[in-house]
């Protein structure tokens, strides 16, 4: 494996038409930090997996669980925000793993975030189908997946700074809704007032342990912060990015972190602590199965405190928010596969831009890939949301965990090497304990996958057994591993000695 003491220095890049060059200049730290945001969804992870983490999970300490999962990624962002300042490109995480652990592994991460961002793209496909079918309805699911399908590869294939004032607009209106539903239940106090210890004292945290109840809400937890890592992938497009991604992953992390705790906070504070698992059960019940209509506990509380306005427009909001975080991971995907085919590791096909200074190939062949798939679950008559959207998105979150342990190591070799003005804390200290908990997480999650994916093994309750998984749910669990070998064998093979990919792609 070649190491980072090996790479050579790296050359000026070649002259380029700008055929092969993002748009610089386009986005500051706020237009990162709506992207990342966007694709962390808030509105469709407090509707979606909170319920599940307080019913399955450790009750009112769940905001805690989300808290700790922040703080665990927030060590995360050290590291990689230190090696921001020596690393730009559209290929993000893999350009810090090849600079750090070598360019074969380089090369097999980029496999294995595409699939992680591909994965969860349709996730949010089905997500979004399923519900435009119930709450509309008029047309099938997919009918609804491929008109989201549409917008978004024209949006995509526009500048990106056009997609980020979408994205702002969207995002603005889903926050405020929160943030005001969240203020009127703390003004209000809630049925038994505002119990601070209940959700946030670490011995209600880790209530049942890692192996259990604990465990459970820490895996939704994790999964919720899909999508944060993302600022380094518009570093190329970003208007200084040896300073803005540094600053949009700050700002993103501590963002979605206290937005997930202080949101969470109040759902139970509405709910009441001593009583948040039973009422969470009884409103998101259908024909007596809980969960069933998990989104049903925010809506209820939004027209409780605030009114029947506010619930009404937040199914709304829902919706967008699915579409942002469609928009979000489209460009994600198109710049990986851009970084790729302009690294010689794929066809050099996809590293065209179109005259906006949009990765355009690379868009487009996320669009047929997505579109190839939804067609898929179409013709077999699978559930858009039961099987479309936790299958994917239990396969992208654990492809995720991955890689981030995989930059944290990165980031602590290249620092030895290269040690540049990182102290011992950014270098070392705070990425050692990123890959503890970020193992912890990875860990909770394999182990709960089939609770996650709903792919258990027959007979199995998954809220009691760990592991039960059924075929399908171990080779998606397993799936991301397997991509990393198989892609650190394709790039021996692919790039023996490839001093071009040096230069583009992991400089």
């Amino acid at each position: 494996m070649t190491t980072a003491r090996a790479l050579p220095a790296s050359p000026a890049p070649a002259a380029d038409d700008g055929s092969h060059s993002l748009r610089a200049g386009r986005l500051g730290v706020i237009g990162i930090v709506f992207f990342v945001i966007a694709a962390a969804a808030p509105l469709a992870g407090m509707t979606g997996a909170l319920p599940a983490a307080i019913v399955l999970g450790n009750g009112a300490a769940a905001p805690g669980a989300y808290l700790l999962a922040g703080l665990t990624l927030l060590l995360f962002s050290v590291g990689y925000a230190a090696m921001s300042h020596q690393v730009t490109n559209s290929g993000a995480f893999f350009a810090y793993i090849g600079r750090g652990l070598g360019l074969h592994m380089g090369v097999a991460s980029a496999f294995t975030s595409l699939l992680a961002y591909l994965a969860i793209h349709l996730s949010l496909f089905g997500f979004f189908g399923g519900l435009m079918a119930e709450q509309v309805g008029v047309m099938p699911w997919w009918a609804w997946a491929f008109v989201a399908w549409a917008a978004v590869t024209w949006l995509s294939l526009r500048s990106v700074d056009v997609g980020a004032g979408v994205l702002g607009v969207l995002l603005s209106l889903e926050l405020l809704s929160l943030v005001t539903t969240s203020v009127a239940i703390f003004v209000h106090g809630g049925p038994e007032g505002t119990n601070f210890l209940a959700s946030f004292s670490p011995s209600n945290i880790l209530a049942g342990g890692l192996a259990g109840s604990a465990g459970i809400a820490l895996a939704f937890a994790f999964a919720s912060f899909v999508g944060f890592e993302a600022t380094a992938i518009y570093g190329e497009e970003s208007v200084d990015p040896k300073r803005t991604v540094p600053v949009a992953t700050y700002c993103a992390v501590l963002l979605i972190t206290l937005l997930f705790a202080f949101t969470a906070f109040a759902i139970v504070t509405g709910l009441g602590a001593g009583k948040a698992v039973d009422k969470v059960v009884e409103l998101s019940s259908v024909n007596g199965t809980p969960l069933t209509n998990p989104a049903n506990v925010l809506f209820t509380l939004a027209s409780q405190y605030v009114g029947d306005w506010l619930s009404a427009l937040m199914k709304s909001l829902l919706l967008s928010s699915l579409f942002a975080g469609l928009l979000a991971f489209q460009n994600s995907a198109a710049r990986y596969l851009f970084a790729l085919g302009r690294g010689g590791t794929l066809p050099a096909a996809l590293s065209q831009v179109n005259d906006r200074g949009a990765p355009s190939a690379g868009s487009i062949t996320t669009s047929v890939i997505t579109a190839g798939v939804i067609v898929l679950f179409a013709i077999a008559g699978l559930d858009p949301v039961l099987n479309m959207f936790f299958w994917f998105s239990g396969l992208a979150v654990v492809a995720i965990l991955l890689i981030e342990i995989l930059v944290c190591c990165s980031v602590i070799a290249w620092f030895r090497v290269v040690p540049g003005e990182a102290n011992m804390f950014q270098s070392l200290i705070a990425p050692l304990l990123a890959i503890v908990g970020l193992a912890v997480g990875l860990y909770l999650l394999l182990s709960r996958f089939g609770l996650l994916t709903g792919a258990v093994a027959e007979g199995v309750d998954p809220t009691t057994t760990a592991w039960g998984m059924s075929g399908l749910g171990w080779f998606m669990a397993l799936l991301p591993f397997g991509t990393l070998v198989l892609g650190h064998l394709f790039a021996q093979v692919r790039h023996k000695d490839s001093a071009e990919l040096i230069r583009d792609v992991i400089s």
